[in-house]
């Protein structure tokens, strides 16, 4: 009777932990999509809340605290819209991203995702007030696209990033348009072959590393 009883509660168990599991991919999969299609600063705000909102919730898995890390990082972007010396505005939010990115990484050791995400607040950071910040977060920007990189050579969003470096950094500081488009172009055919591990893994960027090509003249 005993073992009966004990088979019983650990079949009643994993079923349970599986529908909790299979709960919290399609809440996962409903949110995903809009992580490349979200241009607002309110909409990103409110994607990294309900991401957020799901980490709470599952606080075993890194991907909501990884997403709603990189929802905060493009609302600062955005907020910014490519000016400089904002850091008043944009540095709550890279503070927010980065508190919920350590819990991902935390959860997910030497990730290349985690890593990508990472160079984006440095950067976010750097963009604040550069001319302060340049010996500080340039190199810690730099570092961690490195590591992205040589954790996974065939992330399409680590070729992704080093383009976007090429073509948003003046020419005197080692900007280039002609490297630039080779490395959108790389990235494109990346992307064309890289599989996300599950329907809810990253795979942000494709779009963007078009539309960036498109704009190189």
């Amino acid at each position: 009777m005993k073992k009966q009883f004990l088979f019983i509660t650990a079949f009643l168990f994993a079923i349970n932990s599986f529908s909790q599991s299979e709960k919290y991919t399609k809440a996962m999969e409903q949110l995903v999509p809009a992580v490349d299609t979200t241009t607002s600063v309110d909409g990103l705000n409110n994607l990294a809340n309900s991401f957020q909102r799901i980490a709470d919730a599952e606080k075993s898995q890194w991907l909501p605290y990884y997403y709603a890390a990189f929802a905060n990082v493009n609302a600062a972007y955005m907020m910014s819209m490519g000016q400089m010396g904002m850091a008043d505005k944009t540095d709550p939010l890279a503070d927010k991203a980065e508190g919920l990115l350590n819990k991902a990484a935390e959860l997910s050791k030497d990730n290349s995702e985690i890593y990508c995400v990472k160079k984006m607040i440095a950067s976010l950071r750097l963009i604040g007030d550069p001319q302060n910040r340049y010996m500080t977060y340039g190199p810690a920007a730099e570092e961690a696209l490195a590591k992205a990189k040589s954790l996974s050579p065939a992330n399409p969003r680590v070729t992704l990033l080093e383009a976007q470096d090429k073509l948003f950094t003046p020419e005197q500081f080692g900007g280039s348009k002609t490297e630039a488009k080779k490395l959108f172009e790389e990235a494109i055919k990346k992307y064309e072959t890289f599989k996300p591990e599950t329907s809810i893994h990253p795979s942000w960027g494709l779009q963007q590393a078009k539309h960036f090509l498109s704009e190189i003249k």
